[in-house]
């Protein structure tokens, strides 16, 4: 099948549907608007070539949450500041967008986590993230304590007031401000980062990503909520367990630059220094 037409993902934003609109303009028959609030992957057309999310790091998270298992390119358009995810600046777009339909452009494949809540041995949640995965508490709760099991060996339990699990790229988002540290995309491994620990011992750690990390609250836990790349919450009862694993689905993003993560990072973490 010719993969030729570009979807749209468009934040509920001003800025983004006026370059909504100048887009359908451009592309014409081309176009094809995707609502990921109200429909599912299915609704996605199979001749897109790509999707450009119109809007900030947020809604390309929801875009990447919304495409599934779907083979199909993202490339994030940033209003304001850059983004970790959307790179491309809406003044670039025109010219971002003209590489894309000529077909200079590079694919970079980001690791997403399968993150499933299994309950009275039901799965109440099975959703691939892109950044992480946070188990923490209401803001009145007690410390949680998380027992966390590597490929079914028991490592720890974090006394803490939440626990994150990170894909490398969501090292630069919640796991950070918590402490944690700057992973490359390309390092293949999963980061778990306690939020404020009781014990200060209990330190991030990177682990490989191909560990298999089981966990459940010990004692009797109040107001718990699980709450995935930030953007949707569910709440965990006593005797829940958290199953978190590599997806077999990765994510594929769009550049123009080999050496764009680091710019980006640069330019986001505000990092001096002027050599070239």
């Amino acid at each position: 099948m010719n993969k030729n037409r570009i979807g749209i993902v468009i934040k509920n934003d001003d800025k983004a549907q006026k370059k909504a609109l100048e887009l359908e303009k451009k592309l014409g028959s081309q176009c094809c608007v995707i609502d990921i609030r109200n429909g599912t992957s299915k609704d996605i057309p199979d001749d897109l070539l790509c999707i450009i999310v119109l809007g900030g790091d947020g809604t390309f998270l929801s875009a990447a949450r919304f495409i599934g298992n779907r083979d199909i390119a993202l490339m994030g358009v940033k209003f304001g500041d850059v983004g970790f995810l959307a790179e491309t600046m809406e003044d670039d777009l025109n010219a971002a967008l003209d590489s894309v339909i000529t077909g200079r452009y590079l694919i970079r494949e980001r690791s997403r986590l399968n993150i499933k809540l299994i309950r009275n041995n039901s799965r109440i949640v099975d959703i691939d993230v892109l950044n992480d995965a946070v188990i923490n508490k209401s803001a009145l709760s007690r410390l949680a304590s998380c027992a966390v099991h590597l490929d079914s060996t028991y490592l720890t339990t974090y006394r803490a007031d939440g626990l994150i699990v990170a894909t490398p790229t969501g090292s630069t988002a919640y796991s950070l401000a918590a402490g944690g540290p700057v992973v490359h995309p390309a390092v293949p491994s999963i980061i778990l980062t306690p939020i404020c620990p009781f014990t200060l011992t209990n330190r991030p750690l990177i682990i490989p990503d191909s560990t298999r990390i089981e966990i459940h609250l010990e004692g009797s836990p109040e107001d718990m909520i699980l709450t995935l790349d930030g953007q949707e919450g569910f709440k965990i009862d006593s005797g829940d367990k958290i199953f978190v694993e590599k997806s077999r689905n990765n994510i594929k993003m769009i550049s123009f630059e080999d050496q764009s993560y680091f710019k980006v990072l640069k330019t986001r973490l505000k990092w001096s220094g002027g050599r070239t």
